[in-house]
């Protein structure tokens, strides 16, 4: 039974990253219709500048907390205008283009901050401190459960519940829904809607920074490429629950975790993948929506 929970404990906090992560990619598909395959090295750029602030602020011994707090906040800002970056380029010039122009800037947007990172850095895994301080819990969740996988969860619900407030309840997001629901009619109201769109890619990416963030300091190392596999598992995700739906977001994104936690722990680490995207093609086959996502009215 204690394996059990073990495994349960990873399971959760993987999908809390995923659901980070996952919530940028639904919320740039519910505004312009579009996903972000840039979004990933967010994720990355984001574990950088984490570390690079966390290794200068240990300098000056700053406490473990504080290091952590300031370090966040610097990766979702950097990260934000890193954000704000791709939309003005990769996005706003090709807005009345086909919609597979977009994507193929997207994509390469994405090659070249991988490879940016590769020169500015190194090709190699680069050791990540840990900056959740570890305390001793009783026994026998002691083996079960850790400070810094509960810290994962803990943020996660925290900016998950943050974003879900911000959109129902403020008039940013009431603007946010509006463009999401018809662009032209909302521009007529006077909503400044290259602002949302450009405020929607800042928050989506400060959200996958502060991923990559948690996740380093929970495996203690970093590299150039991990914003392309963690990219793809919360785009998996993403679809999984229903991609423009933010509940759905964080639904598959702990249906994902858990599926990858229990297939590593009971049947085998190599056919993890195997299982998360059987899962998807499964739900996929028999609804095409995901699992709180709605079919979409075609216009005859």
């Amino acid at each position: 039974m204690e394996y059990f929970f073990e495994i349960l404990f990873s399971g959760l906090t993987r999908g809390s990253v995923y659901a980070l992560i996952a919530l940028g990619y639904t919320m740039v598909y519910g505004i312009i219709g579009l996903i972000n395959f840039a979004h990933g090295e967010m994720y990355m750029i984001g574990a950088f500048t984490a570390l690079i602030v966390s290794s200068v602020l240990s300098i000056y011994g700053l406490p473990l907390p504080s290091i952590l707090i300031l370090a966040g906040l610097a990766a979702a800002i950097w990260a934000g205008a890193y954000g704000f970056t791709v939309e003005r380029l990769a996005y706003r010039p090709l807005r009345g283009a086909p919609r597979l122009a977009p994507l193929i800037s997207a994509i390469g947007m994405s090659i070249f901050l991988q490879n940016y990172i590769l020169l500015a850095q190194t090709p190699d895994f680069v050791p990540f401190p840990s900056l959740v301080p570890e305390f001793a819990f009783l026994e026998p969740y002691s083996a079960i459960i850790n400070s810094s996988g509960l810290t994962i969860m803990a943020v996660s619900t925290l900016v998950m519940c943050a974003l879900i407030l911000l959109i129902k309840f403020t008039r940013t997001g009431k603007a946010m829904r509006a463009t999401a629901q018809d662009r032209k009619m909302a521009l007529l109201v006077g909503i400044n809607v290259d602002r949302i769109i450009s405020l929607t890619f800042i928050t989506g990416s400060a959200l996958a920074a502060i991923g990559g963030l948690l996740i380093a300091s929970h495996i203690g190392q970093i590299n150039f490429a991990i914003g392309f596999i963690a990219g793809i598992k919360a785009f998996t995700a993403a679809v999984l629950g229903g991609i423009g739906s933010i509940p759905g977001a964080v639904l598959g994104s702990f249906v994902l975790g858990l599926t990858e936690a229990f297939a590593t722990g009971y049947v085998s680490s190599d056919y993890e993948d195997v299982f998360a995207f059987s899962l998807l093609v499964l739900i996929l086959i028999f609804r095409p929506a995901g699992l709180l996502g709605n079919a979409a009215a075609e216009k005859v």
